[in-house]
């Protein structure tokens, strides 16, 4: 769990960093380097298309169709992660106690902990690392789809709803964080206790979204809303029939 935390802060940073580079500089056809030829270009012909497809350039209405295109393509990932965020909270109450079990500091009984806990892993048939592969794989292409929104040029001059594209909206930025923190929410689920470390992701990232998002162009926070939403709806989904399952399980033991 905490590697799984340390990793969510170091995308975090990341995006942070990369959120920057070029992102000032128009994308085009003529543009150079292997991450705006490959990466950033293609995404942003993609917004121009389907904004072209919707007529007269409806460059907001485009973000969500790519936007909804994206997280279907990246789909079986997520749900990989989702099911395997689910599994961990499940061991939760057996890995705490082996923690009691094994609690001396000392060499030996530590890797007594861990083989037990890497046991307990195989008999439940958990990967530790599955939650956070798809996390990895999908950050590259989620970057990839901002520069895109940020270097493409005639996003700025265009308006959506109620709002302008290229400028930030204090409207959409509090919408980018409370859909944020729902989506989080959801993913621990509402039963067993949470972890201190997660609680605190579980507050930090959303206000950090609302920092960016009031602080650069409404069209990222759009995708972030629609991407949020999205997965709010994909998690809720998944994990249902898993809750259901499993009240009928305790119902049934209970009879």
């Amino acid at each position: 769990m905490r590697k799984k935390v340390t990793l969510a802060f170091l995308l975090i940073g990341l995006i942070a960093v990369l959120s920057g580079c070029n992102v000032n500089e128009p994308i085009d056809a003529e543009s150079t380097g292997f991450w705006s030829v490959y990466i950033v270009y293609p995404l942003s012909a993609t917004l121009t298309y389907f904004a072209d497809l919707t007529g007269d350039g409806n460059y907001g209405l485009s973000i969500m169709i790519v936007t909804i295109l994206i997280r279907l393509l990246l789909l079986p990932l997520m749900i990989k992660q989702t099911k395997s965020s689910k599994a961990m909270q499940e061991l939760q109450p057996q890995m705490q106690k082996l923690k009691e079990k094994y609690s001396s500091k000392d060499q030996k009984t530590q890797q007594q902990l861990q083989q037990e806990t890497m046991q307990l892993f195989q008999q439940n048939g958990v990967n530790p690392l599955a939650g956070c592969l798809p996390i990895l794989v999908q950050m590259p292409i989620l970057l990839g789809f901002y520069h895109a929104i940020m270097r493409t040029q005639a996003i700025e001059t265009h308006n959506f709803l109620w709002f302008s594209l290229g400028s930030p909206d204090i409207i959409l930025a509090l919408t980018a964080g409370i859909t944020t923190f729902i989506q989080q929410k959801i993913m621990m689920g509402s039963g067993g206790a949470v972890q201190p470390q997660m609680k605190m992701l579980l507050y930090v990232m959303p206000i950090m979204i609302i920092v960016f998002a009031i602080n650069f162009p409404a069209a990222l926070a759009l995708y972030w809303v629609v991407g949020n939403i999205f997965m709010i709806i994909q998690t809720y989904f998944i994990t249902k029939p898993a809750t259901k399952t499993a009240e009928t399980d305790t119902g049934g033991a209970k009879k």
